[in-house]
């Protein structure tokens, strides 16, 4: 783990309790999974990608997922790390972006609770792909 990734997690974690809003960026008024993940970047000094128009539930991931190297993230395999980005797929269609905190939870914005959250980390990662910091 690197510093960066560390404060990544931090960042992350600073936003636990904020108001969960479909494609929300601004803590204030409300973040989505992807508003978490473009808040901690801004938060730790990174500019993050200008995202596409999602939808709470997409068909397809391809076109945010082409950004998580642009934000500077590269694929990884083996156990998660702190400030890992995770992708999750709950349900057919569905993706949720998540960062780890530690190796066993993951601070997300649950649209079912309305807020950003910690949770444990689904053990194992089932349909997850997870990306570190370089």
């Amino acid at each position: 783990m690197t510093r960066e990734s560390h404060e990544l997690a931090i960042a992350a974690r600073a936003l636990v309790g904020c108001r969960f809003r479909l494609r929300g960026r601004n803590p204030v008024t409300g973040i989505d999974c992807v508003g978490l993940v473009i808040c901690a970047l801004a938060a730790i000094g990174r500019t993050p990608p200008r995202t596409p128009h999602y939808t709470l539930r997409n068909i397809e991931a391809g076109p945010l997922l082409e950004l998580v190297p642009k934000a500077g993230f590269r694929k990884t395999c083996g156990g998660l790390e702190t400030g890992d980005l995770v992708i999750l797929k709950p349900s057919p269609g569905q993706y949720h972006l998540a960062i780890a905190e530690t190796g066993a939870r993951l601070i997300h914005a649950h649209a079912g609770l309305g807020r950003v959250v910690v949770t444990p980390a689904p053990a194992p990662l089932l349909n997850a792909e997870h990306w570190r910091l370089f």
